[in-house]
Protein backbone atom coordinates (compact mmCIF):
# COMPACT_ATOMS: atom_id res chain seq x y z
CA UNK A 1 0.00 0.00 0.00
CA UNK A 2 1.14 3.47 -0.78
CA UNK A 3 1.91 5.51 2.31
CA UNK A 4 1.18 8.96 0.38
CA UNK A 5 -1.87 9.92 -1.30
CA UNK A 6 -2.06 12.90 -3.87
CA UNK A 7 -5.42 15.10 -4.64
CA UNK A 8 -6.67 12.29 -7.60
CA UNK A 9 -6.12 9.23 -5.08
CA UNK A 10 -8.01 11.62 -2.56
CA UNK A 11 -10.60 12.09 -4.60
CA UNK A 12 -11.20 8.36 -5.70
CA UNK A 13 -11.82 8.03 -2.04
CA UNK A 14 -14.32 10.47 -1.12
CA UNK A 15 -17.50 11.99 -2.68
CA UNK A 16 -16.41 15.99 -1.17
CA UNK A 17 -15.44 18.23 -3.60
CA UNK A 18 -13.70 22.16 -4.39
CA UNK A 19 -14.63 24.00 -2.62
CA UNK A 20 -15.74 21.57 0.06
CA UNK A 21 -12.54 18.88 -0.12
CA UNK A 22 -10.45 20.22 2.22
CA UNK A 23 -7.41 18.10 1.57
CA UNK A 24 -4.83 18.06 -1.11
CA UNK A 25 -2.57 15.29 0.18
CA UNK A 26 -2.24 12.15 2.86
CA UNK A 27 1.08 11.12 4.10
CA UNK A 28 2.35 8.63 6.63
CA UNK A 29 -0.37 6.26 6.12
CA UNK A 30 -0.25 3.49 8.44
CA UNK A 31 -3.35 1.13 7.28
CA UNK A 32 -6.12 0.84 9.99
CA UNK A 33 -3.79 2.96 12.94
CA UNK A 34 -3.14 6.79 11.22
CA UNK A 35 -2.35 9.22 8.81
CA UNK A 36 -1.47 12.99 8.24
CA UNK A 37 -3.31 14.72 6.00
CA UNK A 38 -2.36 18.61 4.76
CA UNK A 39 -3.96 21.56 3.81
CA UNK A 40 -1.94 24.77 2.22
CA UNK A 41 -3.47 27.61 4.08
CA UNK A 42 -3.20 30.63 1.67
CA UNK A 43 -5.39 33.73 1.55
CA UNK A 44 -7.37 32.30 -1.47
CA UNK A 45 -9.43 29.52 0.16
CA UNK A 46 -12.98 30.77 -0.24
CA UNK A 47 -13.74 30.78 3.78
CA UNK A 48 -11.13 33.92 4.37
CA UNK A 49 -13.75 36.58 2.56
CA UNK A 50 -15.67 36.52 5.49
CA UNK A 51 -14.04 34.75 7.67
CA UNK A 52 -12.20 37.35 9.26
CA UNK A 53 -11.97 40.14 6.57
CA UNK A 54 -8.42 41.95 6.98
CA UNK A 55 -7.15 39.46 9.37
CA UNK A 56 -8.60 35.62 7.87
CA UNK A 57 -8.76 32.94 10.60
CA UNK A 58 -8.99 29.41 9.56
CA UNK A 59 -12.80 28.47 11.10
CA UNK A 60 -12.61 26.05 13.75
CA UNK A 61 -16.23 23.94 12.00
CA UNK A 62 -13.64 23.49 8.77
CA UNK A 63 -10.74 22.28 10.98
CA UNK A 64 -13.24 19.46 12.28
CA UNK A 65 -13.97 18.66 8.65
CA UNK A 66 -11.08 17.91 7.60
CA UNK A 67 -10.11 15.89 10.63
CA UNK A 68 -13.40 14.28 9.70
CA UNK A 69 -12.13 14.32 5.63
CA UNK A 70 -8.55 12.59 6.87
CA UNK A 71 -10.22 9.91 8.89
CA UNK A 72 -12.57 9.07 6.22
CA UNK A 73 -9.94 8.71 3.24
CA UNK A 74 -8.10 6.83 5.73
CA UNK A 75 -10.74 4.45 6.36
CA UNK A 76 -11.95 4.44 2.59
CA UNK A 77 -8.46 3.24 1.98
CA UNK A 78 -7.87 0.51 4.07
CA UNK A 79 -10.98 -1.35 3.36
CA UNK A 80 -11.57 -3.56 0.99
CA UNK A 81 -13.18 -1.90 -1.99
CA UNK A 82 -16.50 -3.32 -1.83
CA UNK A 83 -16.58 -3.01 1.70
CA UNK A 84 -16.68 1.06 0.61
CA UNK A 85 -18.47 0.92 -2.69
CA UNK A 86 -21.73 3.01 -2.60
CA UNK A 87 -21.01 3.75 1.03
CA UNK A 88 -20.15 7.30 2.83
CA UNK A 89 -18.33 7.81 6.03
CA UNK A 90 -20.52 10.18 8.45
CA UNK A 91 -19.64 12.09 11.64
CA UNK A 92 -21.57 10.77 14.64
CA UNK A 93 -20.02 12.73 17.96
CA UNK A 94 -17.58 14.99 18.00
CA UNK A 95 -15.82 15.37 21.16
CA UNK A 96 -13.32 17.65 23.46
CA UNK A 97 -12.49 19.60 20.15
CA UNK A 98 -10.50 22.26 21.64
CA UNK A 99 -9.04 25.38 19.34
CA UNK A 100 -5.89 25.98 21.10
CA UNK A 101 -4.60 28.88 19.11
CA UNK A 102 -6.10 30.87 15.72
CA UNK A 103 -4.35 28.91 12.33
CA UNK A 104 -3.94 32.09 9.49
CA UNK A 105 -2.27 31.94 6.12
CA UNK A 106 0.60 31.31 5.12
CA UNK A 107 0.88 27.76 6.43
CA UNK A 108 0.84 24.29 5.93
CA UNK A 109 -1.92 22.51 8.06
CA UNK A 110 -1.00 18.67 8.88
CA UNK A 111 -3.90 16.79 10.57
CA UNK A 112 -2.48 14.12 12.75
CA UNK A 113 -5.68 11.14 12.85
CA UNK A 114 -5.39 8.30 14.75
CA UNK A 115 -7.84 5.61 14.73
CA UNK A 116 -8.93 4.98 18.11
CA UNK A 117 -11.09 1.90 18.16
CA UNK A 118 -13.22 -0.25 15.57
CA UNK A 119 -16.32 -1.58 16.40
CA UNK A 120 -18.36 -3.05 13.07
CA UNK A 121 -18.86 0.16 10.86
CA UNK A 122 -18.09 2.46 13.49
CA UNK A 123 -15.00 4.44 14.13
CA UNK A 124 -13.60 6.02 16.77
CA UNK A 125 -10.55 8.66 15.69
CA UNK A 126 -8.34 11.20 17.87
CA UNK A 127 -6.26 14.02 16.15
CA UNK A 128 -4.32 17.02 16.71
CA UNK A 129 -3.72 19.93 14.54
CA UNK A 130 -0.49 21.12 13.27
CA UNK A 131 1.47 24.14 12.19
CA UNK A 132 5.26 23.73 12.35
CA UNK A 133 5.01 21.12 15.00
CA UNK A 134 2.70 23.61 17.49
CA UNK A 135 -0.78 21.82 18.03
CA UNK A 136 -3.07 24.43 17.05
CA UNK A 137 -6.06 22.01 17.75
CA UNK A 138 -7.72 18.62 18.79
CA UNK A 139 -10.55 16.50 18.82
CA UNK A 140 -11.94 13.24 19.46
CA UNK A 141 -14.98 12.07 17.07
CA UNK A 142 -16.79 8.88 15.81
CA UNK A 143 -17.71 8.11 12.35
CA UNK A 144 -19.76 5.24 10.56
CA UNK A 145 -20.19 3.63 6.77
CA UNK A 146 -23.32 3.98 5.51
CA UNK A 147 -24.91 3.02 2.37
CA UNK A 148 -25.10 5.93 -0.20
CA UNK A 149 -28.69 7.16 -1.08
CA UNK A 150 -27.80 9.22 -3.94
CA UNK A 151 -30.16 11.43 -5.65
CA UNK A 152 -28.07 12.61 -8.18
CA UNK A 153 -29.61 12.38 -11.58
Amino acid sequence: MNKELNLLQIKKLLPHREPMLLIEKISNIVPMVSATGHINVNKNKFFFDGHFPGQPVFPGVLIVEAFGQTAAALSAYCLKPDEVENKLVFLMTIDKARFRSPIMPPCELLLNVKVEKIKGRIWKYSGQATVDDKVMSDAIWMATIADRQDDRQ
